[in-house]
C-alpha cells in the first residue's frame, strides 16, 4: 500500500467494486485506485444479502436505461470479467418480473410505466385478467386488474458472484484492495485531501468515492457532508412447496417470475424452493449491526398473500431466512450518484435503496467517467445526483418494492 492514491473507494462490495473496474479497465485512466473495504467476509454487505434481481419495469426513464445497462453487462460478464482461465458465470436466469395489479391506482402505473418502458425499448408487455390466467394457470387472478410481464432483460443471477467478478478483475488490472475501515477524512476548505485508516496509516487522496452502503452517512460526515442515507431491515424467506406450480407456466419455457403481488410481497423460484419478503408494515431506521430476522413477517404478511394468490402456495414450509440492509434514500428511495456540488473531489455512489445490485454496473461507469472526463459520457445520470439533495428536489420512481 502506497501513501498516496489518486482514488481511494470506500466500500468494497458491489458498488466500489465496479467504481474500481470501470476506471481500470478505461485507457483514458493511468492513475491509481484504492479500495477500502471494513468487512473481508462481506458477510453483512448488503451485495451478500441481496436477493440479487434485475427488472426493466420502472416508472422512469433513467433507472429502465439503467437497467438495460446492467442486463447486457451481466450477459457479458463471463467474457469483461475474465482473469487468466476464469470467467466468472453468475447462473443467470431469465425468470423475468410480473406486476400484478388490484387497484385502479395500481393500474393505472402499470400503464404509465408501460408507455415510459416501450419508448425505452424495454421488452415489456401488459396482460388483462385471462391473458394472465392463460400464461400462469397457478394464480388466482379474481382480484387483478392488470398485470405487466417483463419479457426479456429480467431476472436474477449471483449476487456474490458480480461483486467478486468486479473485484477480481480491478485487481488484476492493477486496483488495490485492502480490508481496513476509513475512520476519518481529512478536508481542507472545498476539498478532501486524505482519508484515515484504523490501522493508523493516513492515505493521501485526490478523489474519495463513498461506496459505503448502509453507512453511507456515516462516511459522508467525516468529510463533514450529510446524505440522507440510513439502514433499513428487509427479512427474505426461503420456502419449499408441497406442490410447485415451477414447470406449469404456459410462456418462457414453464419457469416462473418474481411476482410481486398487489399487497407488495414478492415471490420467485430459487432452485427447488421459493424466496419470497415484504415492506415491513413498520420500516424504522435499524441499528447498522442490526441484522435479526423478522420472523413474523412470514405469518402475518407473507403467508396470507401467497395462499390467497395461488392454492399451491397454502402448504409451504420456510426452510432459511436472513435479514440485510437497504441503504436507504430516505428524500425518494433511489440512486444518488455525483459530486458534492462544492467538495467537488467527493464523490456520491448511494441510496440505492434496494437495488445497487442491477445499478452497479451503470453506476460504476458513471463515477468513473465524472473521475476521469469530469462529465458523462455514457448515460447522463445528472437527474440522480447530489444537487437534488440539497434541493429537496425528489426524483420520483413509481415501482419501487
Amino acid at each position: 500500500m502506497k501513501t498516496q492514491y489518486d482514488v481511494v473507494i470506500v466500500g468494497g462490495a458491489v458498488i466500489g467494486s465496479a467504481v474500481a473496474y470501470f476506471l481500470m479497465a478505461n485507457p483514458d485512466f493511468n492513475g491509481s485506485v484504492l479500495v477500502v473495504e471494513r468487512d473481508p467476509t462481506y458477510a453483512k454487505a448488503s451485495t451478500s444479502l441481496s436477493a440479487a434481481s434485475i427488472r426493466t419495469q420502472f416508472s422512469n426513464a433513467i433507472n429502465v436505461k439503467i437497467s438495460q445497462f446492467g442486463y447486457q453487462f451481466i450477459k457479458n460478464f463471463p467474457d469483461l470479467m475474465q482473469v487468466g482461465d476464469d470467467k466468472p458465470d453468475l447462473n443467470f436466469h431469465s425468470g423475468g418480473y410480473l406486476y400484478l395489479a388490484g387497484t385502479p391506482e395500481q393500474e393505472q402505473i402499470l400503464r404509465e410505466s408501460h408507455e415510459v418502458q416501450r419508448a425505452c425499448g424495454a421488452d415489456t408487455v401488459l396482460w388483462d385478467q385471462n391473458q394472465l390466467a392463460a400464461a400462469f394457470p397457478h394464480l388466482n387472478v379474481a382480484d387483478i386488474r392488470l398485470a405487466s410481464y417483463g419479457q426479456s432483460g429480467e431476472g436474477w443471477f449471483n449476487n456474490t458472484g458480480i461483486m467478486s467478478g468486479f473485484r477480481n478483475k480491478a485487481r488484476a488490472l492493477g486496483a488495490e484492495v485492502i480490508s481496513d475501515e476509513v475512520t476519518a477524512i481529512g478536508r481542507t476548505g472545498d476539498a478532501v485531501t486524505s482519508v484515515t485508516l484504523k490501522s493508523g496509516a493516513t492515505i493521501q487522496a485526490g478523489t474519495v468515492v463513498n461506496a459505503s452502503g448502509p453507512r453511507a452517512a456515516l462516511t459522508a460526515r467525516m468529510a463533514g457532508l450529510d446524505i440522507p442515507v440510513e439502514p433499513r431491515k428487509r427479512t427474505l424467506f426461503v420456502f419449499d412447496c408441497a406442490k410447485s406450480p415451477e414447470g406449469s407456466a404456459t410462456v418462457n419455457q414453464g419457469r416462473l417470475p418474481l411476482m410481486i403481488d398487489p399487497s407488495g410481497v414478492f415471490c420467485r423460484p430459487e432452485g427447488r424452493f421459493f424466496l419470497t419478503g415484504a415492506v415491513p408494515v413498520a420500516d424504522p431506521a435499524v441499528d447498522w449491526d442490526d441484522f435479526e430476522p423478522r420472523y413474523e413477517e412470514f405469518e402475518d404478511i407473507i403467508w396470507p398473500a401467497l395462499a390467497n394468490r395461488a392454492q399451491g402456495f397454502e402448504a409451504i414450509k420456510v426452510v432459511n431466512q436472513w435479514a440485510g440492509h437497504y441503504d436507504f434514500n430516505t428524500l425518494d428511495h433511489n440512486l444518488i450518484v455525483g459530486r458534492h456540488p462544492q467538495v467537488r473531489n467527493f464523490v456520491f455512489a448511494n441510496g440505492f435503496s434496494g437495488h445497487g445490485l442491477q445499478q452497479g454496473p451503470a453506476a460504476g461507469r458513471a463515477v468513473s467517467e465524472l473521475i476521469i472526463y469530469g462529465s458523462y459520457r455514457t448515460l447522463d445520470l445528472s437527474e440522480v445526483g447530489y444537487e437534488r439533495i440539497v434541493e429537496n428536489r425528489p426524483f420520483l420512481e413509481k415501482a419501487v418494492i
